[in-house]
């Protein structure tokens, strides 16, 4: 089961038709990027902790409508994907064996517009069990980048491992839709896909000193670590792969990747 990072953008992705990544998310299945998996383990920049959290939900998940100022007919969809308590046991499991000390389990939590917005598109029965897991922000990329590879061994167990983010998010510099791209947002977005495709992970893993404009791009990463999630989980010498690239607002980046393990 190959990792992705899928760039969710804004929570307006759920119903306009203008924004290019929508399309390809609902074209999800019929691209056949992996086999239907038997669960789905979400990193959302939305659940952000002090230390590592899974949701451990037995029933239906609610669905948390984490924005703002948004037209009123969003604050009203849903998605009941089932919990996936086994699932958040064995990421606890997982990362403790590999060192993570504490992780702790939250039981009322549902599921940010980080995890919903994107699978109601890409899986819109919601009859998937998904599970969350908080990314730390106050951490840096080598300790996301390790938090993946402790799940790794989730992707032979037919769990599809998804970072959900932006590949850019400076909410505060987007501009008017059809705005030419500005050239600090072009600048780290392109240093990104060649750092991935080429495989230079380390550079990813340290892309605050490393990339061109990175604290424009991403000011706060919480939007950013659930990449490094996606990477550590597919292994060392993954291969990345640009799925989908697309702009909106000028300066939001909805480039999503794909890990592929390496064969031995």
């Amino acid at each position: 089961m190959a990792t992705f990072y899928i760039s969710h953008g804004s929570p307006t992705l759920s119903f306009d038709e203008e924004i290019p990544a929508r399309h390809f998310l609902k074209a999800w299945e019929d691209q056949g990027f992996c086999r239907r998996p038997t669960s789905i383990l979400v990193i959302s920049g939305h659940w952000d902790t002090p230390v590592p959290s899974v949701n451990v939900i037995s029933g239906p998940n609610q669905t948390i409508h984490d924005f703002y100022n948004f037209p009123k007919h969003m604050y009203k969809l849903k998605y009941p994907a089932p919990g996936a308590p086994e699932l958040a046991k064995r990421v606890k499991e997982l990362l403790k064996a590999s060192g993570f000390e504490r992780v702790d389990e939250d039981r009322k939590r549902g599921l940010d517009h980080g995890a919903w917005v994107p699978l109601m598109l890409m899986y819109p029965e919601a009859d998937i069990p998904v599970c969350q897991l908080s990314v730390q922000s106050d951490r840096d990329g080598t300790y996301h980048y390790n938090l993946g590879k402790a799940l790794a061994p989730l992707k032979e167990e037919g769990v599809l491992i998804m970072g959900s983010g932006s590949a850019t998010h400076n909410l505060r510099n987007i501009l008017p839709r059809d705005s030419p791209v500005p050239s600090w947002a072009l600048d780290f977005d392109t240093w990104l896909k060649d750092a991935l495709v080429e495989g230079r992970y380390e550079d990813v893993n340290h892309w605050d000193e490393k990339a061109p404009c990175a604290k424009l791009a991403h000011p706060w990463p919480d939007h950013f670590y659930p990449l490094h999630v996606a990477m550590g989980a597919a292994g060392e010498n993954a291969k990345a792969k640009l799925v989908h690239h697309s702009w909106d607002m000028g300066t939001l980046s909805y480039a999503s990747y794909q890990f592929t393990a390496a064969i031995n």
